[in-house]
């Protein structure tokens, strides 16, 4: 699969995403994610990068659960400042993912 880059800014691209039903803000209720990682999946990814300051990054992450439905958003900057278990499931989501595993 491929990162999506549809949408003008992170603002935009969380609007559409709520108004597809990511009304869940997995950035406060992560823990919804920490219990069952292993049944969510990234639906959709949009990045975003300053144009001339990395620093500027951006990522917007539309996440559900198959097994439950719940449908959210994470939004992260720079994932290397994220610490722990968090950056962690991040990661393997997003290398599900861009691999199409469903695994």
């Amino acid at each position: 699969m491929e990162t999506k880059h549809n949408y003008e800014t992170t603002d935009v691209a969380l609007a559409r995403l709520k108004e597809m039903g990511y009304t869940i803000d997995f950035n406060v209720e992560f823990d919804e994610i920490l219990e069952d990682a292993d049944n969510y999946q990234i639906d959709y990814l949009y990045r975003y990068e300053g144009a001339s300051n990395p620093d500027d990054e951006s990522t917007v992450y539309g996440i559900s659960n198959s097994n439950n439905g719940k449908k959210g958003v994470f939004v992260a900057g720079n994932l290397s400042l994220i610490e722990g278990k968090k950056r962690d499931i991040i990661l393997a989501l997003e290398i599900k993912y861009k691999t199409g595993s469903k695994a």
